[in-house]
């Protein structure tokens, strides 16, 4: 299905105004101070330099995660991100000594940071922190030199403070200059009346358990795969089978950032091995190469996901270099872990207690038209309440957009294939479609209350009240449709609009911006409608429909 929404995004410039670029450079001055910070610590208290490594990557990705941040949660990382470093030391010392018990416990923690998220959005930040020094850990795992001493545990919960100390600086700075934009908070919840779930739904784990024990048996079965196939590169399968679990929005999701992940983990392998050579161990130059490339992957990694894997791969690949080994013995063995890796993730997350994408899609959609039907219904004299609505449908929006990706490569894999000789064009809606509709309508919902916040007497106008009355029936017409409730199906609103051929609209220009935006908030409720079908049909009751004219 062509439609205007299904071409919003492409027509979108990537990043417009450079807000990524921007954030890029913070972070990057993140990674350089605790890099500068960490060869200072190595070198004073003589410690092996996969400290530093570890620094910069706890800074690379303490930088995403505390991204939109507020100073309550940098505070919580500044005591989290010690304590965990602390915790990974501990796991790295038993590699050595009793890898399997190192790990189970590895194991146990990425999945206790996944399943914390049930405790809400600082919990889930938490959570996110406290994975990251184990992921440092199998960027740079333990060798066989001689054990450390747990002296060697303070030092790393010392450099994981002063990596998370210079993210939290860097970025408050730059928020405060206006360099990056103010975090958007995710706004309070509405209070909800408890209903009785359903029989179905008590006998399934939640959601955040589900993925816990997705990643639990990612994590776990690559540690028993990567060190039967292969005992002294293991880390690259965990590592793989860890990036394709973390943050899973639905198999649909998996699979494709399984796929992205081995694409560009090859392309970075194959182009770095062929770079690598150029170098020689301990180089400086390598170094910097690898801060340009890490720069680069960080300000992509927005635009796909496979750029990010084809520069980190690439990082990788140079960093092994620079500790002597040769990368062009390792370029098989890398893309294979990675392969059995991702395949490892993918499996992990079809098979065990799965999340549907559609169950997500049509979760994620219901969530935003609730804050869609809620803010057509508050008063245009109650500001606050408007722009709490605004804010809500927002963050819903942003939440489905998440989950966008994957849809959009159905989609455009779909319209390739129907391309192809002896292909037939699909006439049917793509499930990205609801993605792009429910983005489309950010735009004319800010018409709406910025119209009403200026004169709240647009809201109560007779025109508009009967067209917002329309919409927002349209609006619960879609959400029974989700949940496949009965009652009145989608109608289109300007089907049931009079017109009379040549007629120019009457109204003031702010009555006629208000009722256009309405127009277009139901156009979009009917992509989504030709995507979910019509709710099951209501009695003779709920068939009343309020007459637009």
């Amino acid at each position: 299905m062509s439609s205007y929404f299904s071409r919003i995004p492409r027509s979108v410039r990537f990043d417009p105004g450079l807000r990524l670029l921007r954030g890029t450079a913070v972070t990057t001055a993140a990674m350089l101070a605790s890099y500068g910070s960490a060869l200072l610590i190595e070198h004073f208290a003589r410690l092996r330099v996969d400290v530093v490594v570890q620094a910069v990557v706890l800074a690379a990705t303490a930088a995403r995660v505390q991204l939109g941040a507020d100073r309550y949660d940098r505070l919580l990382g500044l005591a989290v991100l010690p304590a965990a470093g602390a915790g990974a030391a501990e796991v790295g010392r038993l590699m050595t000594l009793h890898p399997n018990a190192a790990d189970a416990l590895f194991t146990l923690g990425t999945a206790l940071a996944v399943w914390v998220r049930r405790f809400g959005p600082r919990a889930t930040r938490a959570g996110s922190l406290l994975v990251l020094p184990l992921v440092a850990l199998l960027v740079v795992p333990p060798g066989t030199g001689p054990v450390p001493g747990h002296d060697h545990t303070l030092w790393v919960a010392l450099v994981a403070v002063v990596s998370g100390a210079w993210v939290a600086v860097l970025q408050a700075v730059a928020v405060r200059t206006g360099l990056v934009p103010a975090p958007v908070r995710e706004p309070a919840p509405e209070p909800v009346p408890p209903t009785q779930p359903e029989p179905e739904a008590r006998r399934r784990p939640g959601v955040h358990t589900r993925t816990a024990l997705q990643m639990a048996g990612a994590v776990g079965g690559a540690f028993v795969a990567g060190r039967a196939v292969w005992p002294d590169h293991w880390a690259w399968v965990v590592l793989t089978a860890f990036i394709v679990c973390s943050g899973a929005r639905g198999r649909g999701d998996v699979l494709f950032k399984g796929l992205q992940r081995a694409v560009g983990a090859a392309a970075g392998t194959v182009v770095a091995t062929a770079v690598a050579g150029s170098f020689g161990p301990h180089e400086d130059a390598a170094v910097v190469l690898i801060f340009a490339v890490l720069a680069v992957a960080t300000w992509l990694r927005e635009l796909s996901y496979a750029y990010w894997a084809a520069c980190v791969t690439a990082v990788l690949s140079l960093l092994y270099g620079w500790f002597g080994q040769s990368s062009d013995d390792l370029l098989r063995t890398r893309l294979a872990a990675i392969g059995l890796g991702a395949a490892v993730g993918i499996a992990a997350s079809w098979l065990i207690l799965p999340l549907r994408t559609r169950d997500v899609l049509r979760r994620r959609t219901a969530d935003a038209l609730a804050a869609l039907t809620e803010l057509l219904g508050v008063a245009g004299t109650d500001r606050p309440a408007l722009e709490r609505g605004r804010a809500r449908f927002a963050y819903g929006a942003a939440q489905l957009e998440l989950l966008a990706r994957p849809l959009r490569a159905e989609r455009r894999a779909s319209g390739l294939a129907g391309r192809l000789p002896g292909g037939t064009p699909s006439t049917h809606p793509y499930r990205a479609d609801v993605v792009d509709a429910v983005a489309a309508c950010e735009a004319p919902l800010g018409v709406l209350v910025d119209g009403a916040v200026a004169d709240p007497a647009l809201w109560s106008d007779p025109r508009v009240a009967r067209l917002n009355r329309a919409v927002a029936a349209n609006s619960a017409a879609v959400r029974r449709a989700i949940g496949r409730r009965p009652g009145p199906a989608y109608q289109a609103v300007r089907a049931r609009i009079p017109r009379q051929p040549g007629a120019v609209p009457a109204g003031s220009p702010e009555q006629l911006r208000m009722l256009a935006a309405l127009l277009a908030v139901d156009d979009a409720l009917g992509t989504m409608a030709a995507v979910f079908g019509d709710p099951p049909p209501a009695g003779p009751e709920a068939a009343e429909e309020a007459e637009v004219s």
